[in-house]
């Protein structure tokens, strides 16, 4: 990536953007325009452009009126189409900049309107297996069973969006009239899979990204997707199955009694290290709970339930929250943060024997029947006989297998860094699907592998500089909570990462804002961790707290190689 000085690129940005809006959208999106605005076949490298796949038509969508452009391209040397879709804003509203959004589970993102807001084309592309009509990649993982489809793999797991903004970037350029050194700013933003998808441009494309936001990534694919199965094999394996209302008692009991450890009773639990060290959930037991009946077309899927929390009910929850381990006590992956739901631990209720049973949630079991035994099934039938070895044993094959797709864990981010990137990472504290922790392992694994050298506050401040991390008080997975509805969300992310890499403002904190509650409206500034936030004097403040942060570094030596 060419590099400009900061007043330099805003005035080259400045000139490109009053040279794109000299023209009309009308004049700009056709067929003869798109296609020798495509970067010349042998400039892009493995790349073959097809110009007569080229279609332009204008649209409109809330944010304005808009270019659609459809073109593909093959692998150099095969026949494998991969079709690509483009959003270009009015050229009046074009301010220099490309922007890429993420997905969600098994998806790559298919909308093109994303960036129009912010006055960015915006791309999405069919990886060449169909993700822009819906085909996910868990439906085409497998060519039979037995046999992977690596090249899917490949492109859903970096390759597809790197070579979509590889591609898009030259042709916005070409597209508004702009010279090959007038400044494109181009920015990510995804949370969950679109998190992960996110870290992978960073990982592996770090020079074509100015700006990137993303939020609890699924990292380690591994031990992430299989670890959805821990919760269930922890009552399996326990003997006891708690009834669902029994799991949300305890629950919402810890956040109740951790609440004030931050200093404000608000029903957000903004300190679970605070909780975790001094917090004893046994004494919940005996506590009453009830939930009323639900039901679906008529069928009851969860009944009435009443009664108090039990010993077991506890053990069973500690065990979750504690993480998996192997027979030998050797720890293989972290778990969710004390006082988050225990969604992968709902049992199931059968109405024929009005008994509850544990669970095989799809989330692992699918990826456990299709991504590591390769059979071409939705999810496993049974966990019987599955033990905590048994996990740690599927975490490593998938680890192994996928090291270089999927796991999406590579620590040196020095091209990123170099080339001027700047990246705000966040995780809801309370997330219920991909452990907090798990964003707190990779940012020091970075951290480590950047700057060996220097003591762990002078690798924070060099840190700080280009990669922030914040934890969101009370959040669930990629959303407010609402078991903890007071708690604060980030909302403002891409006009805060925008403001630090067009204007230089490196945030001190991140915008968040509470939506819900007797706290609603107001905006609190999450803290950059390590730092931890305490209620004072009327206000939130950022304090140090060596031992709370220590409740989030975590080891895995059940592991014979290093686990980023």
């Amino acid at each position: 990536m060419r590099q400009y000085p900061g007043v330099a690129a805003a005035g080259l940005a400045l000139a490109a953007t009053v040279h794109a809006a000299s023209s009309s959208l009308a004049s700009l999106c056709t067929v003869a325009n798109v296609r020798s605005a495509l970067p010349v076949n042998g400039t892009l490298l493995g790349i073959d452009l097809l110009p007569s796949s080229v279609m332009a038509k204008t649209a409109n969508s809330t944010s304005g009126e808009y270019c659609d452009v459809s073109v593909s391209y093959v692998h150099t040397g095969t026949s494998d189409e991969v079709a690509l879709n483009y959003g270009f804003p009015s050229p009046d509203a074009f301010k220099a900049r490309f922007y890429v959004a993420g997905g969600f589970g098994y998806t790559l993102n298919t909308g093109i309107t994303g960036g129009l807001e912010y006055g960015a084309v915006s791309g999405a592309t069919d990886a060449g297996y169909g993700a822009l009509t819906g085909t996910t990649i868990d439906e085409v993982n497998l060519l039979g069973n037995g046999t992977i489809n690596w090249d899917s793999i490949f492109m859903f797991a970096y390759q597809a969006l790197g070579e979509m903004t590889t591609i898009g970037k030259p042709l916005t350029r070409g597209f508004y009239g702009l010279d090959d050194d007038s400044k494109l700013y181009t920015y990510y933003e995804g949370c969950s899979d679109g998190g992960r998808q996110g870290m992978s441009q960073v990982q592996r494309y770090g020079d074509e990204y100015d700006g990137v936001v993303v939020g609890a990534p699924a990292f380690r694919y591994g031990q992430q997707q299989v670890n959805h199965l821990f919760s269930s094999v922890v009552e399996q394996t326990l003997d006891y199955i708690p009834p669902t209302c029994e799991l949300a008692k305890i629950a919402n009991a810890t956040i109740s009694a951790c609440d004030h450890l931050d200093g404000r009773k608000d029903g957000v639990l903004s300190r679970s290290d605070l909780c975790m060290l001094e917090f004893d959930m046994t004494s919940i037991i005996g506590e009453s709970y009830h939930c009323d009946a639900s039901t679906s077309s008529t069928v009851i899927t969860t009944p009435e339930q009443s009664g108090k929390v039990t010993a077991e009910g506890v053990a069973v929850a500690q065990a979750v929250y504690d993480g998996l381990f192997n027979s030998q006590g050797e720890r293989a992956y972290i778990s969710y943060r004390i006082g988050s739901s225990f969604t992968d631990g709902e049992a199931t209720y059968n109405n024929a024997t009005r008994t509850w049973g544990v669970t095989v949630t799809s989330t692992g079991g699918e990826f456990v029947a299709r991504f590591i035994e390769l059979l071409d099934i939705d999810n496993l039938e049974t966990i019987d006989g599955v033990t905590y070895d048994t996990l740690v044993s599927w975490m490593d094959k998938a680890m192994v297998r996928y090291m270089d797709t999927l796991q999406t864990t590579i620590p040196d981010l020095t091209t990123f860094q170099s080339s001027g990137g700047k990246m705000i990472h966040y995780h809801g504290e309370s997330d219920q699907s991909i452990p907090t922790a798990s964003s707190v392992h990779y940012w020091q694994s970075v951290k480590n592998i950047m700057y060996p050298n220097l003591s762990d506050a002078k690798a924070m401040e060099r840190m700080k500089e280009w990669y922030q991390l914040y934890l969101v008080p009370g959040a669930a997975h990629c959303a407010s909570n609402s078991i903890q509805p007071n708690g604060p969300y980030p909302y403002d992310n891409m006009n805060t990462i925008i403001q630090w890499v067009e204007n230089g403002v490196q945030p001190t904190g991140l915008n968040a804002t509470v939506t819900q509650g007797k706290y609603s409206g107001e905006v609190q500034t999450l803290c950059q961790f390590p730092y931890r936030p305490m209620w004072k004097n009327g206000a939130w403040k950022c304090e140090t707290d060596a031992k709370g942060a220590e409740t989030f570094y975590y080891t895995f030596p059940a592991f014979k190689v290093p686990v980023f």
